[in-house]
């Protein structure tokens, strides 16, 4: 399929092939579907809503719901205030969320609709709620639409009373539902009362009941991400996509924070156990202990398939740091590390991991594509592939094992469900790397060497 791809790379700052992204209203749409009882809302034309929900829903394995503007040429040329009018209308008759959140798209950021105006004057009934952010498709990732998702709650809701409320909020960035459970657990262990925004566990893994729900049990509540204003502190998790609702709720509501990177791998798991440790004042418990001594063990044990493999890394920013991180505790060379989301703080987190281990002739690149991310593998290849489902025909064209992690993970099954996240995600990572290695090895070994032990 990718066998034209050719060796030669040339810099290219107007074309991207094989985007490592997609848009900012699919990281909108995420974000609101970690709010309880909340319908996202694409200000936009149907076909947009439907792309977004289409990501989403093959990821998850989950419905993702929302509702549109359904835009048609009268809206493109006159504007969507009439279209978004009728749609909010509708929404509270038929569906009946709490809150609806409102994101733009390509279309209606264009014509340059004022949606704060439009809800303003919008007739919305007692009790419900209405929030926008701005979410231009031709500007930044889905990374974006994420944070700027977060921020649009925090700017409509948020208040701070001047009494502390006694919890600690956390910001996990954009992580799966099983992601959120283990730094729930941690968090527990840890004796910190926290409230995750958002928190996407309970709503996009929904248990199987016989009955669909439009809003399972899940979610953040409202009365939560008003009360974000009187914690205590802020954990926020991922040092891209947090780093503006971190700041945002420091310098509105006065609230501190610590900016850590996604706790992938044991480094970056100690960091955020001693981020909560500061919260709590409490000794870190021995399961949390037992559980980093077993994930280093499994390191340790591994550690001769492991040593010097050379790894390609691509996918969100904040999960290829933490990839990286873990790879690099591993004794691998991540030779080839990328991200699509156009933020250059991306470059200098991963080449500060390169310097930290002393690994050389390494390249890292933001809002990189995949065409070159191949090209670069054809000039010199890698053991193994870490990212993406979108990486797949890469590996199948240079034949080289793969490993499905970050988003999207649109064709196998599960993933959303078992965390990468916390020392038990790092034995999951550790296991499959270490294993795919050893079956590539039993393939190509010969007679002679192909061992019932290793």
């Amino acid at each position: 399929m990718l066998d034209l791809t050719t060796k030669e790379v040339k810099e290219r700052k107007a074309l991207r092939v094989n985007p490592c992204k997609t848009c900012q209203p699919v990281g909108a749409m995420y974000a609101a579907l970690g709010v309880s009882r909340c319908m996202p809302h694409s200000h936009g034309s149907q076909g947009c809503c439907s792309y977004h929900r289409t990501v989403l829903s093959r990821h998850f394995k989950e419905p993702a719901i929302a509702a549109s503007s359904s835009f048609t040429e009268g809206a493109s040329v006159f504007g969507g205030r009439s279209n978004i009018n009728t749609a909010v209308k509708n929404i509270f008759d038929m569906y009946d969320p709490d809150i609806i959140a409102v994101h733009t798209t390509c279309l209606s950021e264009t014509i340059g609709d004022d949606l704060g105006s439009y809800i303003m004057d919008m007739n919305i009934p007692d009790g419900k709620t209405v929030v926008h952010c701005n979410t231009p498709s031709y500007v930044g990732s889905h990374i974006n639409g994420y944070f700027n998702m977060m921020m649009g709650f925090m700017n409509y809701l948020t208040k701070k009373s001047g009494t502390s409320n006694g919890t600690t909020a956390i910001f996990p960035g954009w992580v799966n539902p099983g992601d959120i459970r283990e730094l729930k657990r941690i968090a527990k262990f840890m004796e910190v009362p926290s409230v995750f925004f958002p928190d996407q566990s309970g709503v996009m893994d929904a248990p199987m009941t016989g009955k669909y729900e439009y809003y399972p049990e899940g979610g953040t509540s409202i009365e939560e991400i008003k009360g974000l204003g009187d914690s205590n502190g802020l954990i926020a998790l991922g040092e891209i996509i947090s780093i503006e609702p971190a700041e945002l709720l420091k310098k509105k509501w006065k609230v501190p924070f610590s900016l850590l990177p996604l706790p992938v791998g044991v480094d970056f798991t100690d960091k955020y156990i001693m981020a909560l440790r500061e919260q709590s004042k409490t000794e870190v418990p021995a399961e949390l202990e037992d559980e980093r001594g077993r994930l280093v063990d499994l390191m340790l044990d591994s550690h001769q398939y492991t040593y010097d493999k050379k790894a390609a890394i691509f996918g969100d920013p904040d999960t290829v740091i933490g990839l990286t991180s873990l790879c690099l505790e591993m004794g691998m060379v991540p030779k080839y590390v990328i991200t699509g989301t156009p933020k250059e703080e991306f470059t200098r987190k991963v080449q500060a991991l390169f310097d930290k281990y002393g690994v050389k002739d390494c390249t890292v690149k933001a809002n990189a594509d995949l065409f070159e991310f191949h090209q670069w593998i054809k000039n010199e290849p890698v053991d193994i592939m870490i990212g993406t489902t979108y990486g797949k025909q890469i590996a199948r064209a240079e034949d080289i094992p793969f490993i499905r992690a970050g988003f999207p993970v649109l064709d196998r099954y599960g993933g959303t469900l078992l965390p990468i996240v916390g020392y038990s995600g790092g034995i999951q990572l550790v296991e499959k790397i270490t294993n795919a290695i050893l079956d590539r090895f039993d393939r190509d070994c010969a007679d002679e060497d192909f061992e019932i032990v290793m």
